[in-house]
């Protein structure tokens, strides 16, 4: 992700539905300080865009870091789709992504917090139907009525790092560009 990146992600995260002000607010703080400090932030992000010869349309992205004090522990902190893609394949991508750059990196299971409220219903059947188990709930943890859950994935062996392809490749075209394991700070 780079500076330009900025708004269209923030575009997703409002017009999405399901995030407070409060957590629009706080994504935002870790794109800034992955904006401003890189990896040292702790917060690996990356956008998946549109690229056409006039301009770039942020299609989705994710931010996902290691968790603190375990050997081979990630945590996934955020994932949004513009909601125009949604079940076109780009949280799939994002997700694989994200698996496959933390794996290159020696992780080994990957856990994603989420709401129990209707509205994550469909984000609730995506992490099932790319093989993430509810490992844990804590009622009312949110609010009253508004449960945490704990998804998790095993993941497996070590990908090479020529077979991930980079997010900050363009296309010619309007095809998205491909995911690659580049985490450098923009200049």
């Amino acid at each position: 992700m780079v500076a330009a990146d900025r708004s269209g992600v923030f575009r997703i995260l409002e017009s999405a539905g399901n995030f407070t002000p409060e957590e629009v607010a706080t994504a935002l703080e870790l794109i800034d300080e992955w904006l401003e400090l890189g990896e040292h932030s702790g917060y690996l992000t990356y956008v998946l865009d549109a690229r056409d010869e006039n301009n770039s349309e942020v299609l989705g992205y994710v931010c996902f870091g290691s968790t603190p004090l375990t050997e081979s522990t990630y945590d996934l902190y955020w994932i949004a789709v513009d909601k125009s893609q949604h079940r076109g394949g780009v949280g799939k991508r994002l997700l694989k992504f994200a698996e496959e750059e933390l794996v290159r990196r020696g992780g080994k299971m990957l856990l994603i917090e989420t709401s129990s409220q209707e509205t994550y219903g469909g984000t609730i059947q995506f992490y099932e139907r790319t093989g993430y188990e509810l490992v844990g709930k804590i009622k009312d943890y949110y609010k009253p009525g508004d449960d945490k859950l704990i998804f998790a994935k095993r993941l497996g062996q070590s990908i090479p790092a020529d077979v991930v392809t980079s997010p900050t490749a363009s296309a010619e075209s309007s095809a998205p560009r491909e995911l690659v394991a580049e985490a450098a700070p923009p200049a």
